[in-house]
């Protein structure tokens, strides 16, 4: 009989899935990264593993996880194209920073002796790296993601939904993101909320997503609204604490803090002069992980004055699997419930 198989080994990072394929049976056509990802997005026999891969019975509604690719040239170790159950995404934080450490605990990088090992990969929305922190005996402490420029494209805009009108800012961090306080829907970002969660996060993204808010400046590849953050402040006189949920695609839920979008909120809480130069943001989730998140430093881009930030986490292997696919099973690829 001939089955196909699909090696993954799978990460956690702060709660949220990371399943990482270094292996396909189609060539990933593309002449970088960003191209790559159209490619695929594109192509049936790569949507079809997508969906093997991330869809029931293998995976879930909020499975999260990589194809290894090249990298765009020699200044990267590796590019990879992230994957979730409704296609392809432009950024991945917590990818990154799983990515990062599997890099190291499987030998695809050399640990610097200093205990400090810089991973570089090429993601869709530019060039990003894993610094990845390791003790004394070489183990893994800790990742910290250098995201791409992040800068706030709108404040303050005016959205109507079931609740009534809200106020959202709209913020690229690799991907863009709307963010609404949960306070203003009469929400707070906890499990018992899921649900509402989902409904006030969908309903915003769709409703922003063709906008003129959501158009990327200057590479319409990266346009639309990636995901909706619903956060909730509990910052206190000496420490800027949130929590929050991130709402992409079509209703998944981030359940790290979301490495991409802490990076959309520590450029939104700078330009609102609530974050400053060297100032921990304190991001949690809803399941009560949490990342610490800083900038770097300000550039100037495309007209905006964006941050460089740095978003901190780690990540623990779950499991090595070789999936199979019987030719004979008639509900390939797989089904999502939601």
């Amino acid at each position: 009989m001939n089955t196909e198989k699909f090696h993954s080994i799978d990460y956690h990072t702060a709660g949220e899935p990371f399943r990482i394929i270094t292996e396909l049976p189609v060539v990933l056509e593309g002449a970088d990264v960003p191209a790559k990802r159209v490619f695929a997005m594109n192509d049936p026999q790569v949507e079809r593993i997508r969906k093997i891969l991330c869809f029931e019975p293998r995976g879930h509604a909020d499975m999260y996880g990589g194809f290894i690719t090249e990298p765009n040239d020699a200044g990267a170790h590796f590019g990879v194209l992230f994957w979730h159950k409704d296609g392809f995404s432009t950024a991945c934080g917590h990818g990154t920073i799983a990515l990062g450490i599997w890099a190291v605990e499987h030998g695809k990088v050399t640990i610097d002796p200093s205990g400090v090992t810089d991973v570089v990969i090429d993601v869709p929305s530019g060039r990003v790296v894993a610094r990845v922190h390791t003790n004394a005996s070489g183990e893994v402490t800790h990742a910290d993601f250098i995201n791409v420029a992040s800068y706030v494209l709108a404040k303050d805009v005016s959205v109507p939904t079931a609740l009534g009108e809200v106020l959202v800012d709209v913020t690229f961090g690799g991907a863009i993101y709307a963010q609404l306080d949960a306070a203003s829907v009469g929400l707070s970002v906890t499990p018992e909320n899921y649900g509402k969660i989902i409904e006030i996060g969908r309903e915003i993204k769709w409703a922003l997503n063709d906008s003129v808010h959501a158009q990327h400046p200057s590479d319409p590849r990266l346009s639309g609204i990636y995901g909706t953050i619903v956060f909730e402040d509990l910052s206190t006189d000496s420490r800027v604490t949130q929590r929050n949920a991130t709402v992409f695609a079509d209703g998944e839920v981030d359940r790290s803090p979301c490495g991409s979008g802490t990076s959309a909120r520590v450029a939104t809480l700078t330009e609102r002069g609530v974050l400053a130069p060297g100032q921990v943001l304190e991001h949690g989730s809803i399941v009560g992980s949490t990342f610490q998140a800083v900038f770097l430093e300000q550039v100037q881009a495309n007209g905006y004055p964006p941050v460089i930030p740095q978003v901190t986490g780690t990540a623990f292997q779950t499991g090595e699997h070789t999936f199979i696919v019987d030719p004979r099973d008639d509900l390939t690829p797989g089904f999502v419930l939601r």
